[in-house]
């Protein structure tokens, strides 16, 4: 049986140490710092939580939160393209800086690619470039 993330990185301090080098460059973003709150303690736990739940650790983010629901938490704010891409940016520094193997790392990449694609809900129009005339598509969250 292959074992999850979580247990080959040695547990939870893994991801508490990977957002705190995250939000350390969320912190310094121009683009990214005005979306988070002035304190980042609460946002850095419960990032830490959902990724430690998401990679095989305990299901504290559920029990504390409930589900997820990622692109409802973050419709409120406005994510595109220049948003996406400074978060990515942000991301990837911390993912490669938490020592994990080439396989590893490339599966968490792959993950935190995915969900930021996903989160987007502003589009561009056709022919304009990032952050140019982007056109609204507020998700609105479900009853």
């Amino acid at each position: 049986m292959e074992t999850s993330l979580y247990e080959r990185v040695g547990g939870g301090e893994w991801f508490v140490a990977l957002v705190a080098r995250f939000y350390a460059g969320v912190d310094a973003d121009p683009v990214l710092r005005p979306l988070y709150p002035s304190d980042l303690r609460e946002p850095q736990s419960h990032l830490a939580m959902f990724l430690a739940q998401y990679f095989g650790g305990p299901r504290l983010y559920d029990e504390m939160r409930g589900h997820p629901r990622l692109r409802m938490r973050h419709a409120r704010f406005s994510i595109g393209i220049a948003e996406h891409d400074a978060w990515l940016v942000c991301m990837t520094a911390a993912v490669r800086g938490g020592g994990l193997s080439a396989a590893d790392e490339a599966d968490v990449l792959s993950y935190f690619a995915s969900a930021a694609r996903m989160l987007l809900n502003e589009e561009m129009p056709a022919g304009s470039s990032p952050g140019a005339g982007r056109t609204r598509l507020r998700l609105v969250p479900p009853d």
